[in-house]
């Protein structure tokens, strides 16, 4: 389970940025991952409870955007998101 070394890494600069900012205490923290990155979200949000015990982020909410993959068609000639990471093939056009 990588997720927990994810989220003790997370806590460990949001704390320095917290406590460069003078803040005492973390009410949240936003983060982006890839749909590529192999990151399971339930599993990080568990291990970030674990991971703020005793810190000034204890008691915060993580909150997680998911990015999905983005690619450029060079048929289509535009970005366009791939609807299952699985096939990667233009979903317009249907090039891979």
């Amino acid at each position: 389970m990588h997720e927990l070394s994810i989220a003790c890494s997370i806590v460990s600069q949001a704390a320095l940025a917290a406590e460069r900012a003078g803040a005492t205490r973390v009410v949240g923290v936003r983060i982006a991952v890839g749909a590529l990155s192999g990151v399971s979200g339930d599993a990080l949000l568990f291990s970030y409870d674990i991971a703020t015990e005793g810190t000034p982020l204890a008691g915060s909410r993580l909150e997680i955007r998911d990015v999905p993959v983005t690619i450029h068609c060079a048929v289509c000639n535009r970005e366009v998101v791939l609807p299952d990471v699985q096939h990667f093939r233009c979903p317009v056009c249907g090039e891979p």
